[in-house]
């Protein structure tokens, strides 16, 4: 069994999105696998996604509905194999979590995408519904790496 963690910023946007995208290409792949995901901040520990969040990944047969924020935990690095960020300074920021004796591996998700490397995953929060939408597309894309390279 795979054991994915995705970690974004409140646990509410890009996060939950690359949780329910990689649950549902998994399935479809058959693979054995755990996904979760958690934010680097408390602010919305117990609260649902986004609701744009929850409406655009439902147009592309996803369902974040069941989803609940979480922070990250030292734990976590014990629990997971991969630990994936959604953007730069969140990979900075799970680097500096003490986790002796964790085996999880740190990445970026945009680097299991085929393409540059580097890349964050914007932020959708402050824009519109359409942001949303293209944020899909691009988790999309680097989940299938993901799924194909782990």
């Amino acid at each position: 069994m795979i054991r994915f963690l995705f970690i974004c910023t409140g646990n509410i946007c890009r996060s939950p999105t690359a949780e329910g995208v990689a649950r549902v290409l998994a399935d479809k792949k058959g693979l054995t696998y755990q996904a979760d995901s958690a934010g680097m901040g408390a602010w919305h520990i117990g609260e649902s996604p986004d609701h744009r969040a929850i409406q655009a990944a439902l147009q592309r047969g996803y369902d974040l509905s069941s989803q609940s924020a979480r922070q990250i935990e030292p734990d976590d690095f014990h629990r997971f194999d991969h630990i994936i960020a959604l953007d730069n300074g969140h990979l900075q920021q799970l680097r500096q979590i003490p986790h002796e004796g964790g085996s999880a591996r740190l990445s970026l998700l945009m680097d299991w995408a085929d393409g540059p490397k580097g890349l964050d995953v914007p932020d959708p929060y402050y824009g519109d519904q359409s942001d949303f939408g293209r944020v899909l597309d691009i988790v999309e894309l680097a989940v299938e790496g993901l799924l194909e390279k782990a």
